[in-house]
């Protein structure tokens, strides 16, 4: 059998193109994803974290980030206003399947009035709205899409892709792990962050240009919630960026979690931290990260290995996380349990080991993230106190940046790329918005008129 589009991944951006398709009435679509169907995959297994139905976002807190600003590159393709249609439409689609309807940052004088205070302390606010749905509420949210698309398209999951098959400069379909061949005229290749290596050898096989990406690499900070309460009740999640007084490089906060929770993701046998929200349950710390951005030039291209290396050697030194207070830090010391035990903020990840984070990062990081500390303590008093914990590593590995057309076609003919595995988006929205992009791009290929609402 034939399709007529074979969708590659079942994370956002996968299930957004194979939702698209079908409303526009594309048939047969098929929809391989290598991981498990969403009942099925299991927090403790650091394969299910990442991989099976909804991608990494199904553990996610599914914070969906109304700004073009933020979440991606989609906008550099299509320009703002598209970007916002297409953004409002994803968002749409959410809250149609479950998402909660209330936004985070819609006062837009409470919002002038904390960027105005932000650039005071050196710091810039990227302006944004959110809706959170909540780390308990992803599942139901991504099992209402599964639901929808009963019927209209087929579906395999544990069914992982081996190679993309091309002919004469054209997508022919795919071969599976298992050694079978399935053809199609357009493929969709939606990898997310976990196929990000299998999206980068493709792209070399088939003679695809692509660009590396920076790395992201920084520590995620705990507090007691009071401390940012008046920023987070306005924004739930606060984008600042920093450019450090040493060595002018870009630090920026990320991902937010008020009343959270501290995690840990495994990916390839590395532990990296992270954080989630609750919708209704609560934690009294905030977590974030921050993250000090660094791209490198010739002779070195691989920003991803320099950022799992650091991962990797805080791993050899904890056998996983690191947990210091910033007193520690600063006075030259490592923690200790009895030290964490006598601190204010207590962890909401007792399992990470105390230690010492100088050991782990080049100064040009550590130094970088402890300036960003100082500029976010005039912002809000509390952030630089000696009880604040640092959890490391905190790394965000972005796919190689494939050359795409505006509608996310690559150099092949009718063979697509999208989200995450891209490089094209880093979030929940932006990702899923790369999908209706490339599911509308080929229903017009195919002859389907498009109304204006559509």
């Amino acid at each position: 059998m034939e399709y007529q589009v074979i969708v590659v991944g079942a994370g956002p951006a996968g299930i957004f193109a194979a939702l698209t398709l079908a409303d526009l009435g594309i048939e047969p679509v098929l929809l391989l994803e290598q991981g498990k169907d969403l009942p099925r995959r299991k927090r403790s297994n650091a394969q299910d974290m990442l991989c099976g139905w909804g991608g990494a976002g199904a553990y996610s807190d599914g914070k969906l980030t109304l700004s073009r600003e933020v979440g991606g590159s989609l906008g550099e393709y299509v320009g703002p206003g598209a970007l916002h249609q297409l953004l409002k439409t994803a968002d749409e689609a959410y809250v149609a399947h479950g998402a909660p309807g209330h936004v985070f940052g819609e006062d837009s004088q409470e919002l002038e009035a904390l960027g105005d205070r932000a650039r005071l302390a050196d710091l810039e606010l990227i302006p944004g709205r959110i809706r959170h749905i909540g780390t308990e509420n992803c599942r139901v949210v991504l099992n209402n899409l599964f639901e929808s698309l009963v019927g209209r398209i087929e579906k395999r999951t544990e069914c992982p892709v081996k190679n993309l098959i091309t002919e004469a400069g054209r997508i022919r379909g795919v071969k599976l792990a298992d050694g079978h061949t399935i053809l199609s005229r357009y493929v969709v290749a939606a990898p997310g962050r976990s196929g990000a290596s299998w999206m980068k050898t493709e792209a070399e096989t088939l003679g695809l240009k692509t660009k590396a990406s920076p790395v992201d690499i920084g520590v995620r900070v705990e507090l007691p919630a009071i401390v940012l309460k008046e920023i987070t009740d306005t924004t739930y999640e606060s984008k600042l960026i920093h450019y450090s007084k040493t060595f002018d490089d870009k630090v920026r906060t990320f991902c937010m979690n008020p009343y959270g929770e501290v995690v840990t993701e495994k990916n390839d046998g590395i532990i990296t931290v992270n954080g989630h929200s609750y919708a209704k349950k609560k934690s009294g710390n905030t977590n974030f990260a921050i993250l000090v951005s660094s791209a490198f030039t010739e002779p070195f291209d691989d920003p991803i290995a320099y950022g799992l290396y650091i991962a990797k050697l805080a791993n050899l030194l904890a056998g996983g996380a690191i947990v210091q207070r910033l007193g520690d830090l600063l006075t030259g010391r490592r923690s200790t349990q009895t030290r964490i035990d006598r601190c204010l903020t207590r962890p909401t990840f007792p399992q990470a080991t105390p230690g010492d984070l100088s050991f782990v990062f080049p100064y040009r990081h550590l130094l970088s993230i402890i300036e960003m500390l100082q500029a976010l303590e005039k912002l809000a008093p509390g952030v630089y106190s000696r009880h604040t914990l640092l959890y490391g590593v905190e790394v965000k590995l972005y796919s190689n940046r494939i050359e795409l057309s505006p509608e996310m076609e690559t150099g092949v003919r009718n063979l697509f790329a999208i989200g995450d595995g891209a490089g094209v988006t880093r979030g929940l929205l932006q990702a899923s918005a790369s999908g209706i992009l490339a599911g509308k791009a080929i229903a017009k290929r195919m002859g389907k008129k498009l109304t204006e609402g559509q």
